[in-house]
């Protein structure tokens, strides 16, 4: 009877963890495809010469950081 107890409180415990985590990630915006872009230092993204969405300065700036 105390074994069973206990497999019914870690069952419920994980099932609850679970749903909160779910529920909780559905809320954290970040988009899909953020990753993959090259503002978020993502694999792969060297491969772009102009970044869409930032400015010429902005550009030149974090070529010089590269440097």
């Amino acid at each position: 009877m105390k074994n069973t107890h206990w497999l019914i409180l870690t069952i419920l415990t994980l099932s609850l963890g679970f749903a909160g985590g779910y529920a909780v990630s559905a809320h954290t915006g970040t988009e899909p495809g953020y990753f993959g872009a090259v503002e978020a230092a993502g694999y792969g993204g060297a491969a772009e010469e102009k970044i869409e969405g930032l400015s010429d300065e902005i550009q030149d700036y974090y070529k010089e950081l590269g440097k």
